[in-house]
């Protein structure tokens, strides 16, 4: 009974990972898109950065490596724009993704 219960939550343990992982995915991807746009980036170019972004979010570290590059992106690009704005981007944009998921189920 004991073993039941804990490969019980390891499979939830799991399914929350994985859930979690492809939330942040989109929500960086969306994230990314939304930021070239801002920054005027060339059509061209926006394939690329969104996969840079979603690549910082799943292999960087720290608390939020792509909301960090796009900051960071931000910065370099010579586009102001407050943190605040930024984090409250990021965050519609996950839970925009957290109800895409929800549907899916």
């Amino acid at each position: 009974m004991f073993e039941e219960r804990e490969r019980g939550y390891e499979a939830k343990w799991a399914h929350d990972a994985e859930a979690l992982f492809r939330i942040m995915a989109r929500r960086d991807n969306k994230l990314a898109e939304w930021a070239a746009a801002r920054m005027d980036m060339h059509d061209s170019r926006i394939d690329d950065y969104v996969a840079a972004v979603v690549e910082a979010g799943v292999l960087g570290k720290g608390p939020d490596p792509a909301l960090e590059k796009v900051e960071a992106d931000f910065a370099a690009a010579g586009v102001a724009i407050f943190p605040a704005e930024l984090q409250a981007k990021a965050a519609e944009l996950r839970a925009e993704a957290v109800a895409h998921f929800s549907k899916a189920d």
